[in-house]
C-alpha cells in the first residue's frame, strides 16, 4: 500500500504555502493560516490537543531549525501546544523512530505538526513553508526515515543540491535564527487566538 500510495503522491495536488522571511515577514498571516489549517484538521480527525514536533539536531546550523523553535517555545510557557525537540532534547535521525513511538502511545489524541528544515530551490533559501499532510525527514541528506505529521512546517536552509552534511554545517545561523523566531512567534500567535476563541 505505501509504495502505491508514494507513486500517485507526486500526482496529487499539495497544498502548500510560502513566507518569506527575506522580505517584509508578516509573521500574522503564518499564524492565521496555520491556526484555520489546525481547526480544520482537528474538526476532521477528531482530535482535541495540539502536539509540534520539532525535528533536527543542533551538531548542524543547517539541520538545527526544530530544536531552535522548540527551546524557544519551551520558553514560552504554552498551555494548548505540546513541543517535543528542543537544543537539550533534540528529535534527529537516531531517535526519531523512539520518539515516534511514545508519540504513538501517548499523543493518540493530539494534532501533529511536524516541524523541520529542508532544502529547496536556491531563491527559496529563507522562505518557511506551510502545508497539509506529513513530511519526511532526511531527504536533504539523502536519508531514509519515516513521515510524520499532520500538518508540517519547513524552513529552506539551502538550494536543491545541497545534500551534502559539511555544506548543512555551513549554513549561517543568522538565516536559521530569522525562521526559528518567525516560525515561534507564530505559533504564539496561534496560542493567543486559541484562547481568545475559547472566550468567544
Amino acid at each position: 500500500m505505501m509504495s502505491v500510495w508514494k507513486r500517485m503522491a507526486p500526482f496529487r495536488q499539495r497544498e502548500l504555502y510560502y513566507y518569506d522571511t527575506n522580505q517584509e515577514f508578516e509573521t500574522a498571516e503564518l499564524a492565521a493560516r496555520l491556526y484555520m489549517m489546525i481547526r480544520e484538521e482537528m474538526e476532521r480527525s477528531r482530535k482535541e490537543k495540539i502536539l509540534l514536533l520539532c525535528i533536527g539536531t543542533d551538531r548542524s546550523t543547517g539541520d538545527s531549525l526544530g530544536p531552535l523553535i522548540g527551546y524557544q517555545l519551551r520558553n514560552r510557557d504554552l498551555k494548548h501546544i505540546q513541543v517535543l525537540g528542543t537544543l537539550n532534547r533534540p528529535v534527529h535521525a537516531m531517535n526519531l523512530e523512539d520518539t515516534l513511538g511514545l508519540v504513538e502511545q501517548y499523543y493518540q489524541d493530539h494534532l501533529v505538526i511536524a516541524v523541520d528544515a529542508s532544502v529547496g530551490m536556491n531563491d527559496h533559501i529563507g522562505c518557511i513553508t506551510l502545508g497539509r499532510g506529513s513530511l519526511k525527514p532526511g531527504l536533504g541528506v539523502s536519508k531514509e526515515l519515516r513521515s510524520v505529521g499532520d500538518l508540517f512546517i519547513t524552513g529552506i536552509v539551502s538550494g536543491c543540491s545541497s545534500y551534502d552534511p559539511v555544506i548543512l554545517q555551513s549554513i549561517r545561523l543568522s538565516v536559521v535564527m530569522r525562521m526559528a523566531e518567525c516560525i515561534s512567534e507564530s505559533v504564539c500567535l496561534v496560542e493567543k487566538l486559541w484562547e481568545s476563541m475559547a472566550l468567544v
